[in-house]
């Protein structure tokens, strides 16, 4: 699973160091950051992997109340709260691409689907906790005549521990696309993109994203690359 942001682009490249064969699967369901199936796209032919874009943006209707999907709720900005961020929740947003995934690996014989749930997810996101990873990963197990692993290998790895593991991966960072409004540049104060920055800055990894903004509480620590162009 390849949304082209930063947790799954590090898990793409991770597996190909293990020596996978690796296709990759992005999901439109109707997001305002369509923008980042762009950069999955470009990400995918940089490290030479096909990708595929599966269309659900016909059951965007149905994914109503969430910032992601609804046209007149906003993204919140500040810091990643778990409180603020839960506008961001896309109701069973994983369960119904992990589901696309597994008949799609099912038809090209592939016998695992890898996605990039982290630890920092578990509070705000449902379908992001271990426990829904394990229940799924059962199912997965039945849905087809022979199992198909369903496999979270960062579900308890911080966001500062996937940058540090990516940058030892040469991850492309650049390329990745995180801030949820999906405008031309990241807009740096949006709580994706403040996790992000944080993540970097503590992790010790050069931000290469340009954003508009960085709000006046950015720590002095943050590196001059993340400062807006």
């Amino acid at each position: 699973m390849l949304s082209g942001g930063m947790d799954s682009t590090t898990l793409l490249y991770q597996l190909l160091s293990q020596g996978h064969h690796v296709q990759a699967l992005g999901i439109d369901y109707g997001q305002k950051h369509r923008k980042e199936l762009d950069a999955a796209a470009e990400i995918s032919a940089r490290a030479g992997v096909s990708f595929k874009s599966a269309d659900l943006s016909a059951v965007t209707g149905f994914l109503a109340g969430s910032a992601l999907t609804s046209p007149d709720v906003d993204v919140p900005s500040g810091e990643y709260d778990p409180e603020s961020m839960k506008v961001t929740v896309v109701p069973n947003r994983n369960m119904l691409m992990l589901a696309v995934a597994l008949a799609w690996a099912i038809s090209s014989e592939c016998g695992t689907v890898a996605y990039a749930a982290h630890a920092g997810d578990h509070e705000v996101y449902p379908d992001c906790r271990p426990e829904f990873v394990e229940a799924l990963a059962r199912t997965a197990g039945l849905c087809h005549y022979e199992p198909i692993e369903l496999t979270a290998p960062f579900l308890h790895l911080t966001k500062v521990d996937i940058v540090r593991l990516g940058a030892r991966l040469g991850v492309p960072y650049e390329l990745t696309w995180s801030c949820y409004r999906g405008e031309d540049l990241h807009c740096g104060t949006c709580g994706t993109c403040r996790e992000r920055i944080n993540a970097f800055v503590r992790a010790g990894v050069p931000d290469p994203t340009v954003y508009q903004h960085l709000p006046a509480s950015t720590p002095a620590d943050v590196p001059e690359s993340v400062q807006a162009h």
